[in-house]
């Protein structure tokens, strides 16, 4: 059934969505073709031209060899075009050859001299990062978001993918690649092909680019048309698991390895991680500490080589922790200095444990300030070789960048509505014990404990308790609460706030407080109840301290941060909401969390309990040849007209 009005009234509002991820995803209807049977002819309600930009995170994106690289001893050589992230194969069978074409130089970020990678370009490069059919599913990206625009009839040229090298730190990424001028270039060209403004869609890392973005695109543009050009080309911002005050998992990788589950050692991880110029760009920071703005220096100043000057607040250094729950670092560091402190292999002595043991060791901590700021690398100069190649890496690419040292807290960027989202209340790392190891290097430091945020405490590995200053609400798994919800510092001084479950439901358990007082710079915390074991939802708009600006922040409950941009209920959310932006009728500034009903016939599903589908004024029972359970059989009634107009 077609909506005839509505539909095209829709068509003069032709808006274009860019999603921009490091891992970046959406479940929204970008391009719908109208003849798409899922749904019915009310599909048309959609027909509106809209385009999805996709711009990848860190690690999410593959990267092929552009060499010919003959390996010893192993029958897979690399050629053009061949597989290097991820190619589990190689690195099982060949990995001192996949280690050339892996690693960078760390002082200039070239690449192995033997072999060189480049990112692949289309959908397919985020998609699966290793396809096959056990490999696959182990690798996937974005493949189910694609799925999801698939099903709901979005056109193949709708999406298009935007991968870049994220080996490289920012000023890399636009010195070899023109990144930066591209993704300038893929704006305009969405918004001269569709019409209107675009949606900006950024998971984890891609926060981090996307902010770099905004920051260069300062440089490129006149003052007074910067914000002009954001109204154009940006409709909204998706900020999805956004490290926005860095992340510690980072800290174990640069000192001790992290192999993304792959069959390789953590020392080798170690190595490569540390070879990347982006190594350190998701190092946590302190939320009080500020590099000036070099903005009108460049039209000013004179020379080359300004640095950022680094400023903290008094806060700083009258509080501990640097505003995280507790020392990012402790470290206990031998006695010898030097080059004993990391000898070769060919220089271990068999007694080089037990006369290591004789001297008395150093204990140090150190926060998230002493980490960005480089104090702790230059602490541990005498006693590990990357630290130098890494405090290069963070004068050069960090705080001597003309353009932005991203080491640094982000206030609320320009644009017109921004949605910051996020998972709560999983097991997070907030901080390490490290020890030396007494084994050559990279393997030189050992974790010899652990600290974790959980339900309001910290806690070691052990499970002993531990001193600090813990929040009342825990991270995604990967990175700590303080640093995802630092955008609720971008909310304004009344906020809503609604909690509802994530689940499709009638409204019956959906909590509503309005005009809850929020301090600049301060967490907010709604005083709501939970039902044990209910995930819930919690949002917190804002749509009246900024003249023509809206701003979200949504808490997914036990969301992990990489399944993140696989989540169903994003997906849900993401569509409903862009759905209501759109439409001609909406009345409310953000779409109604009153009730939650199938959207797709995935949604749909028998309940045994009273022998029938379960949202029977949604869903129906309609058998198909092929079906082999009754929840296969559920499937959506031919029109959900009036379900998607209760959204409004």
């Amino acid at each position: 059934m077609a909506v005839g009005g509505g539909a095209q009234r829709l068509r003069t509002r032709r808006l274009s969505l860019l999603l921009v991820p490091v891992l970046l995803v959406g479940g929204v209807v970008l391009g719908e073709d109208p003849s798409s049977s899922s749904g019915g002819g009310e599909r048309d309600l959609y027909a509106s031209k809209l385009s999805g930009i996709i711009i990848p995170g860190f690690a999410s994106t593959q990267l092929r060899a552009w060499s010919v690289l003959d390996c010893p001893y192993s029958p897979l050589d690399f050629n053009p075009l061949d597989s290097v992230w991820l190619d589990t194969t190689r690195v099982l069978s060949a990995v001192n050859c996949w280690l050339k074409c892996m690693m960078l130089d760390p002082y200039n970020q070239t690449d192995h001299p033997e072999c060189k990678s480049r990112p692949d370009s289309g959908l397919s490069a985020i998609t699966e990062l290793d396809p096959g059919y056990i490999t696959g599913p182990l690798s996937s990206v974005w493949k189910e978001w694609l799925k999801w625009c698939i099903e709901f009839g979005i056109e193949p040229n709708a999406i298009i993918a935007v991968p870049y090298d994220w080996r490289l730190s920012a000023s890399k990424l636009e010195e070899r690649d023109l990144y930066f001028h591209k993704l300038k270039l893929t704006f305009e060209t969405a918004l001269k092909l569709r019409g209107g403004p675009s949606l900006v869609f950024a998971h984890s890392m891609g926060n981090n680019v996307f902010r770099y973005f905004l920051e260069w695109l300062k440089l490129e543009i006149a003052p007074k048309q910067y914000i002009q050009w954001l109204d154009e080309h940006i409709h909204a911002y998706f900020a999805v698991g956004a490290p926005l005050l860095g992340s510690t998992e980072s800290v174990k990788a640069t000192l001790f390895g992290f192999t993304f589950g792959l069959p390789v050692a953590e020392g080798t991880a170690r190595l490569l991680y540390n070879s990347f110029g982006s190594s350190l760009w998701l190092m946590p920071f302190s939320k009080h500490c500020k590099a000036d703005n070099l903005y009108w220096k460049h039209f000013f100043a004179e020379g080359e080589g300004r640095r950022h000057a680094y400023h903290c607040d008094e806060i700083e250094f009258q509080t501990n922790y640097s505003g995280w729950p507790t020392e990012i670092i402790n470290i206990e560091l031998p006695s010898i200095r030097g080059s004993d402190a990391y000898p070769s292999i060919s220089d271990v002595a068999p007694d080089m444990t037990s006369s290591m043991e004789c001297g008395r060791p150093i204990q140090l901590s150190f926060s998230a300030r002493e980490v960005s700021d480089g104090t702790f690398f230059k602490a541990i100069e005498d006693y590990d070789p990357d630290s130098k190649r890494l405090l290069y890496q963070l004068r050069k690419y960090y705080q001597d960048d003309p353009v932005l040292n991203p080491l640094t807290p982000w206030e609320r960027p320009p644009l017109k509505n921004i949605f910051c989202i996020y998972g709560i209340d999983l097991r997070t790392e907030v901080g390490y014990y490290f020890a030396p190891s007494g084994k050559p290097y990279p393997d030189n430091w050992i974790i010899t404990d652990v600290i974790y945020e959980h339900e309001g405490a910290l806690f070691s590995r052990s499970g002993n308790s531990v001193s600090g200053n813990p929040g009342a609400v825990t991270g995604d798994g990967t990175v700590p609460y303080n640093s995802l919800s630092w955008c609720k510092t971008w909310l304004g001084s009344k906020v809503n706030i609604t909690r509802a479950p994530q689940a499709e439901h009638d409204g019956s358990d959906v909590q509503i407080s309005l005009n809850v007082e929020h301090h600049q710079g301060e967490d907010i915390l709604p005083n709501m109840t939970r039902t044990p074991r209910v995930k819930y939802i919690t949002y917190y708009e804002d749509s009246e301290s900024i003249p023509g600006r809206r701003t979200a922040v949504w808490e997914l409950d036990k969301a992990n941060h990489r399944n993140l941009v696989r989540s169903q209920v994003l997906m849900r959310e993401l569509w409903l909401e862009m759905w209501h932006d759109i439409h001609p009728d909406a009345t409310s500034k953000f779409v109604t969390k009153a009730r939650r009903g199938p959207l797709r016939n995935a949604d749909c599903y028998w309940d045994y309990g009273k022998a029938r589908c379960a949202w029977p004024e949604y869903c129906e029972y309609r058998y198909a040849f092929g079906d082999v359970h009754l929840g296969q059989s559920c499937r959506l009634k031919n029109s959900s007209t009036e379900l998607l107009l209760s959204y409004l």
